[in-house]
């Protein structure tokens, strides 16, 4: 539970702004004061109600972290975000959050609320945060002693005052791994993200062309990146999730990058149906798949070099410049 005064953390997030840290991420400036200030985007909103939700599915290993980091050493294969591998999770949190306010309201009756899940302008971090809901670990996520960073965050603006519950002490200690370990520094202070540098931000909100120079450090992700998850010592305790949505789709996991850049748009979209890939195109699938072709094929040689050229070339044609731009820069790593 979270009061709606944000103004401690307004001048950081001003701030963040100011140094062009959200980058094409313009729906950050368009709502103005709204995300710093509850009950300015709901009217007579008095208190805030945080929820996370567990994201690795079901079946996860204990090892899991170790398992998802062998995959960066895999140049060919490519490697999708874990909380992209099932369904997109706005549709499931906020159905969840939407059961929650019919229980509340058959216990109190009627009252004015509105559930938000990463789709509206709402500070999520920092409410999470000052609801007890874990601290802002040096990657900038929320991060829980007893679950790790790998959740999703829901908030639930009310018209009802409630009692704030605690927040808890930072427990970063003097770690430092995820900074050190983001392959394009995009941390550029504990808890500072630069977007416009994050493989995140590139492979999913950027619409554009991949800044040539941060190509060569995105290896083989090909839709958002883990790396500051899978290295910091907290996600020992990441919990798994009891729902089935949450599990993997077999087409998304463990695919060799030729495969995926075969994809034609239908099979794209059958294939991501009802996930969150779904928010990249077809083309911009592409682009991303490029990229780590890319970075594979500067490894490659013989018979592995050749079948990735030739998947690059059969796409030199694409109607789209995207597309065709990052194949050129592609077959470039290793002309052979």
């Amino acid at each position: 539970m979270s009061g709606v005064d944000l103004s401690s953390a307004e001048p950081d997030f001003l701030d963040w702004l100011a140094r062009g840290y959200h980058g094409d991420l313009h729906y950050m400036h368009k709502h103005g004061s709204k995300r710093t200030r509850p009950a300015e985007l709901v009217p007579g909103t008095l208190s805030v109600i945080t929820a996370r939700m567990n994201y690795l599915a079901r079946e996860t290993p204990p090892d899991w972290q170790a398992r998802e980091r062998a995959r960066l050493e895999r140049p060919g294969e490519g490697v999708v975000s874990l909380y992209a591998r099932g369904r997109d999770y706005h549709k499931v949190v906020r159905s969840r959050l939407q059961k929650l306010c019919d229980r509340i309201a058959g216990e109190i009756g009627p009252f004015g609320h509105r559930a938000f899940c990463d789709s509206a302008p709402v500070l999520e971090k920092a409410l999470a945060s000052r609801s007890g809901q874990g601290w802002q670990g040096r990657h900038s996520l929320i991060l829980a002693r007893d679950a790790g960073s790998a959740f999703f965050l829901g908030e639930i603006y009310v018209d009802v005052a409630l009692p704030p519950t605690a927040p808890v002490t930072d427990h970063c200690g003097t770690c430092t791994a995820c900074i050190d370990v983001c392959p394009t520094q995009a941390i550029v202070a504990p808890g500072v993200v630069d977007a416009r540098r994050c493989i995140s931000y590139l492979t999913i909100e950027n619409h554009g062309p991949i800044p040539e120079a941060l190509r060569p450090l995105m290896g083989n992700h090909v839709y958002g990146c883990d790396d500051c998850q899978t290295i910091c010592p907290w996600n020992k305790y990441a919990q798994r999730s009891a729902l089935p949505d949450f599990d993997e789709r077999s087409p998304l996991v463990g695919r060799q990058l030729v495969d995926l850049f075969a994809w034609d748009e239908a099979t794209f979209l059958e294939r991501t149906e009802g996930g969150p890939i779904r928010r990249i195109d077809h083309a911009r699938w592409l682009r991303n798949v490029a990229v780590a072709l890319g970075n594979a094929l500067r490894q490659a040689s013989g018979g592995e070099a050749g079948a990735i050229r030739a998947a690059l070339r059969a796409r030199l044609g694409h109607p789209s410049a995207l597309v065709r731009e990052h194949v050129i820069w592609a077959l470039k790593q290793n002309p052979g």
